[in-house]
């Protein structure tokens, strides 16, 4: 029976422990470059068994939020290992977390100030966040996108596949698709935001396609043993909607399954919010959709996320129904989560107000245990 505390191998990476931070948006990277407060921010967190990156840009397309770090030039590549180096040194292992917002973005962070894509022309019910030039900052609608045009789809799943590559050059250990909380490849698998009539829309095996696609390139790329994904089967973040949740995620499931993946990561009810919310009918049985995958043959680990705490944490891996457990918010404000979990020691709170933006404060500045 595994506990937290024991070393785990995922694909070609070992792991010293089963708590695993997860990729948390901060917007302290202006111009996409991370910085040195970016590199001692993940330094401090490199305990974890496994550091998973905040949200990278694939290419400047794929970019939704101010000040959120990118991976499509030699500057970032730099900024970015100058952190993998950090974390090595100090132990720790570290994915870069690959995205590309699609619909979830404004024009203003467009190339050109051109309109944002998505699998077709709806636009989103959902905000992002902008940092202005004098340094105030809002979240504001996000624009109306353009549909992507079918030549355009092959490039974007290349751009996928290029990412990788660059991030594996700036050091990290592996790379997590990031194809969940209604951004570009979640939008192309729900029904809602996909309303295309060609091969990558219609039927759920069509909408699934862009994502297996962008695996196989990926995996083909760095191999399958680096190569990890995160799905989202119900949560509503960005105003995704879909029909027949548990009939998609199953399939996807018993697909991913031929891939030989690190890990497939799993956001178990709403992102950042209630675990047992329920789209449809019936609640979602993640079980059964875990079960697929290890019926189908499936041989990555088994990530589960969402306002764990130490004890279902524990629960969860004598239960035998996770292999690794992602920590999001309480490792923002508790860099030694790992010592903290270890001996049941008090967390600190999060301080609501310095969460996006801004410097020092709130960002590496929070207190460790006899610090």
């Amino acid at each position: 029976m595994a506990n937290l505390f024991d070393p785990i191998t995922i694909g070609d990476v070992t792991l010293e422990n089963r708590i695993v931070m997860g990729p948390l948006m901060r917007n302290r990277t202006p111009d996409a470059v991370p910085n040195a407060l970016n590199v001692e921010y993940y330094r401090q967190r490199a305990t974890a068994g496994l550091i998973i990156s905040e949200a990278t840009a694939i290419t400047e397309q794929g970019q939704g939020y101010s000040h959120t770090p990118g991976i499509y030039n030699d500057a970032c590549v730099e900024g970015w290992r100058q952190v993998t180096t950090a974390v090595h040194e100090a132990g720790g292992k570290i994915f870069c977390q690959l995205l590309h917002v699609g619909r979830i973005s404004h024009k203003s962070l467009q190339p050109f100030g051109d309109p944002p894509v998505a699998p077709s022309a709806i636009q989103a019910k959902a905000k992002t966040f902008v940092i202005y030039p004098d340094g105030t900052s809002d979240f504001i609608e996000t624009s109306m996108p353009r549909a992507l045009k079918p030549f355009e789809i092959s490039g974007i799943i290349d751009d996928f596949r290029r990412a990788a590559s660059r991030a594996m050059d700036a050091g990290f250990d592996g790379v997590e698709i990031h194809a969940a909380n209604g951004y570009l490849i979640d939008q192309f698998m729900r029904s809602g935001p996909n309303q295309r009539t060609d091969l990558y829309g219609g039927p759920l095996e069509n909408r699934a396609r862009f994502m297996f696609d962008i695996v196989g390139s990926i995996s083909r790329e760095i191999g399958p043993g680096r190569t990890a994904i995160r799905l989202s089967p119900v949560a509503p973040s960005n105003d995704i909607q879909g029909d027949k949740p548990q009939a998609l995620f199953n399939y996807v499931a018993s697909q991913l399954s031929a891939y030989d993946l690190a890990y497939v990561h799993v956001i178990e009810g709403a992102t950042g919010g209630e675990r047992n919310y329920v789209q449809g009918p019936v609640p979602f049985d993640y079980e059964q959709m875990r079960e697929t995958y290890y019926r189908t043959d499936g041989t990555g680990a088994w990530m589960v996320n969402n306002g764990y705490d130490r004890q279902l944490a524990i629960d969860a891996l004598e239960k035998e129904r996770a292999d690794l457990i992602c920590f999001g918010r309480s490792f923002i404000a508790n860099p030694d989560l790992v010592r903290r979990l270890r001996i049941n020691a008090e967390l600190n709170p999060v301080d609501q107000r310095t969460l996006f933006g801004g410097g020092a404060e709130g960002y590496v500045d929070y207190p460790v245990l006899g610090g």
